[in-house]
């Protein structure tokens, strides 16, 4: 798929194209990940073919992806404009602090404006809420994202990792009291990680949330890289992590043979394109289990009633 093919995401208007550039390893201080020079290369790269959606994180290799984009957008006026830029609050840049993280308004506002002057930017066009908290109310989160959306910092809201019951709870709240309402959910969802079919997808699809997946390629173990015919150095990054991941391989490896099949299957098609395929129209894939349509990014709300296999 093109990446120029753009769509609205949720109920907005906000364009973006299919596939959206995650920046979590734009930066080498966790020990792996891509120094500056070749993020910006794989920035220029992804731009250069039609791409507009990047994402990132305030606590992205200690804030370092959020600088390396900010770089990036300082050496060209141009680029902030073409670019839908989404970020993330949550995580505590701030060890020992206990208001430096979260949800609060304190710790919202704050993160914010550091994010904002980490990226050399005056607004975040998508600002996320990076997991749950469980401490501070709901109406006080969605209250003071409203703010910012009122004081232009930031142009839309979404939620990450966070319960169907709560992300209902908060869009809910912004519908009645005429807040801006959340447009978008980001969660992780896979060929082997399917359980948010039975709740959190269908929440999406009668809330007017787009669906923005993380790691569909469950960390590269649908990729094809990773295998008992193909084992990986020790290392400090998703070799390792994988590797201890015992409750997958079974599943892993017949997920993994059914895609190099459909793989083999169709002219030109590579086990990712399968996997992703999978994802966004099962009828495209033979590979079994997978029973519902990934929603689109327009938050279409037509839905497949899973099957017996959806939940093994």
């Amino acid at each position: 798929m093109s990446l120029d093919r753009y769509k609205t995401l949720g109920r907005s208007g906000l364009k973006v194209s299919p596939f959206c550039l995650g920046a979590m390893t734009f930066g080498v201080e966790w020990g792996f990940g891509s120094d500056a020079a070749e993020a910006i290369s794989i920035l220029d790269s992804y731009v250069d073919k039609g791409g507009n959606f990047v994402d990132t994180a305030n606590i992205y290799t200690q804030g370092n992806s959020e600088r390396i984009l900010g770089d990036w957008f300082a050496e060209d006026a141009t680029r902030r404009d073409k670019v839908v830029l989404a970020t993330k609050f949550s995580g505590n840049m701030q060890p020992g602090n206990p208001n430096g993280g979260g949800a609060s308004r304190r710790a919202i506002h704050a993160s914010c404006d550091a994010s904002l002057q980490r990226l050399k930017t005056d607004y975040i066009d998508l600002y996320w809420q990076h997991w749950s908290d469980p401490f501070t109310p709901i109406e006080e989160t969605m209250s003071a994202l409203d703010d910012l959306v009122r004081a232009g910092k930031v142009r839309y809201i979404g939620f990450s990792d966070t319960p169907a019951w709560k992300v209902a709870e908060a869009q809910t709240i912004a519908r009645f009291r005429g807040w801006a309402p959340l447009i978008a959910l980001q969660i992780e969802y896979s060929l082997l990680e399917r359980t948010v079919e039975g709740d959190l997808i269908p929440m999406a699809q009668d809330m007017g949330l787009g669906i923005t997946p993380w790691s569909p390629l469950r960390s590269g173990m649908l990729s094809g890289k990773y295998g008992r015919e193909n084992q990986q150095a020790e290392s400090v990054g998703r070799a390792n992590s994988l590797a201890r991941s015992t409750r997958w391989a079974p599943r892993a490896r017949r997920t993994s043979g059914r895609l190099t099949r459909c793989a083999s299957a169709r002219k030109n098609c590579t086990r990712r394109a399968c996997s992703r395929s999978a994802l966004r129209c099962p009828s495209t894939c033979g590979a079994r289990g997978v029973t519902t349509t990934l929603p689109r990014a327009s938050g279409s709300t037509r839905r497949r009633r899973p099957s017996e296999d959806t939940y093994r």
